[in-house]
C-alpha cells in the first residue's frame, strides 16, 4: 500500500495572493461594495496565507477596498506571525495594543457610511464593535454579496484539488479490502482516517460511518454500533491536502445484497449520473440539484432525497456555491463542487454516492473516479 506518487505542488506566491485580492476588490466593486473586511478564516488564508494560530476574541481583520492599500490589522502581539505569512508580504500591518479599543483602530480604515462585505466566519462581537464606532456603515455576509468569491479556481487550485481527489480514491480502494462485519463503526472511522493520512491528507475533517439504520442520517457520526452481515454502509469521508479539499462518499454492503438495496443504490447511481451531466457551461446550480432530483423523484423516492446535491469545495469541504433548488448562479469553467444525490429510508438504510466535479468548457470532469457500482464488503 503505497502513498499515492503525487509531488507537492508549488506554493503559493505574494503575487498569487495579490491577484486574488485584485480579483476580489473589482468583484466588489462591480457588486456596489466599498470593500471587503476578511475575518480569520478560510477567506484570509485564500487572501494572505495567514492564519493565526488561534481564533480568539482579538480582532484580526485585512481591508481591500478600491483606491486603498491592501491593509491588514492585527494584535501587536501577533504581527510577526503575520508579518511571516507570505501573502502579507508588501502589504501595510497595522497593529493595535490590549489597552485600546481595535474597532477605534479599524474605524478610519472604513467609509463611515460605507457598505462592506463581510467574511461569513467572522464574529459577531467584532461585528457589533465595528457597527458601534461607525453607526452608520452597513455589512453583508460574502455568501451573499460576493458568492462567487472563491469558486472558480485556478490551474493551481484544480492541481491540489485533484491530487486531493486521487488520495481519497487510494483510501476508499483500500477500505473496502477491511473487514466490516462484527466491528463497530468507529474503528472502520479510524480506519479511514488513517488511510487519508497514508496517502497524504494533512488533515482528515469527517469520516462518516452510516450502518444500517444509522445510513439514513445523511450526517451520522460514526458510533458504537456493530456492523451486521446485510448492512448496507455510507462511507462519506474528506479532509484537506496541500491545504485543499476531498470529499467522496460510496456506499457499500456487507455480504450479499438484498433486492431493495440493489434497487436504490442503482436509483442513486443514476441519478448521480444526471447530476453530473447536467453540470455545464451555461446551467446553473439549480439545474445540477434538478438533473439528480429528477430521477429520484420519479422512481417514487422523493420524499426521501431531503439535502441539497451539491456543495462547493475549495480551501475549505464546504464552501459556495451550493447546488440546491433556487441557487441561480450561472455555471463556469474552473467552478468545483460535489455531486451526491441520497435516499434515506428512516429505520433501515441509505445510500449516497458522492464526487467532486468541476466544470470546464464541455463539461464536467470527475475529480473522484471509484467504482460507482455497490461494492460488497467482508
Amino acid at each position: 500500500m503505497s502513498p499515492v506518487d503525487v509531488q507537492p505542488p508549488p506554493p503559493f506566491t505574494a503575487e498569487d495572493y495579490r491577484a486574488r485580492g485584485r480579483r476580489v476588490v473589482a468583484a466588489a466593486t462591480e457588486a456596489g461594495l466599498a470593500g471587503v473586511l476578511v475575518t480569520p478564516g478560510p477567506d484570509l488564508v485564500w487572501l494572505s496565507g495567514y492564519q493565526p494560530t488561534a481564533i480568539t476574541e482579538r480582532l484580526t481583520v485585512l481591508l481591500l477596498a478600491p483606491d486603498q492599500e491592501p491593509t491588514l490589522l492585527v494584535p501587536a502581539l501577533e504581527r510577526p506571525d503575520a508579518e511571516a505569512a507570505e501573502g502579507v508580504r508588501g502589504m501595510r500591518v497595522m497593529d493595535w495594543a490590549d489597552a485600546t479599543d481595535p474597532y477605534l483602530a479599524a474605524a478610519p480604515l472604513l467609509r463611515p457610511d460605507g457598505t462592506y462585505g463581510v467574511s461569513d466566519s467572522a464574529w459577531a462581537l467584532h461585528l457589533l464593535g465595528l457597527q458601534a464606532a461607525l453607526p452608520r456603515s452597513t455589512y453583508q455576509s460574502l455568501t451573499v454579496g460576493l458568492p462567487m468569491m472563491r469558486a472558480v479556481k485556478g490551474p493551481d487550485e484544480l492541481a491540489r484539488l485533484t491530487a486531493a481527489g486521487a488520495a481519497a480514491d487510494a483510501a476508499y480502494g483500500e477500505i473496502v479490502k477491511v473487514r466490516f462485519a462484527g466491528r463497530r463503526e468507529t474503528e472502520v472511522a479510524a480506519d479511514l482516517a488513517a488511510l487519508l493520512r497514508h496517502f497524504g491528507h494533512e488533515q482528515v475533517d469527517f469520516t462518516v460511518v452510516g450502518s444500517g439504520p444509522n445510513g439514513a442520517n445523511p450526517h451520522h457520526e460514526a458510533g458504537d454500533r456493530v456492523i451486521q452481515q446485510g448492512d448496507a454502509v455510507v462511507l462519506d469521508f474528506g479532509g484537506l491536502m496541500f491545504g485543499y479539499g476531498s470529499d467522496t462518499t460510496r456506499t457499500v454492503c456487507v455480504g450479499e445484497p438484498t433486492q431493495q438495496i440493489r434497487d436504490v443504490h442503482e436509483i442513486v447511481r443514476l441519478a448521480q449520473e444526471a447530476g453530473v451531466a447536467g453540470a455545464r457551461p451555461g446551467a446553473t446550480c439549480q439545474d445540477v440539484d434538478r438533473a439528480a432530483r429528477t430521477v429520484i423523484t420519479e422512481a417514487g423516492y422523493g420524499d426521501a432525497f431531503i439535502h441539497r446535491t451539491g456543495h462547493g469545495i475549495g480551501v475549505t469541504t464546504h464552501e459556495p456555491p451550493y447546488m440546491v433548488e433556487g441557487e441561480e448562479q450561472p455555471l463556469v469553467p474552473g467552478m468545483c463542487f460535489s455531486v451526491e444525490p441520497g435516499i434515506y429510508l428512516a429505520g433501515r438504510f441509505g445510500v449516497r454516492i458522492e464526487d467532486i466535479v468541476t466544470v470546464t468548457e464541455t463539461g464536467a470532469v470527475r475529480l473522484n473516479n471509484t467504482d460507482h457500482g455497490l461494492a460488497v464488503v467482508a
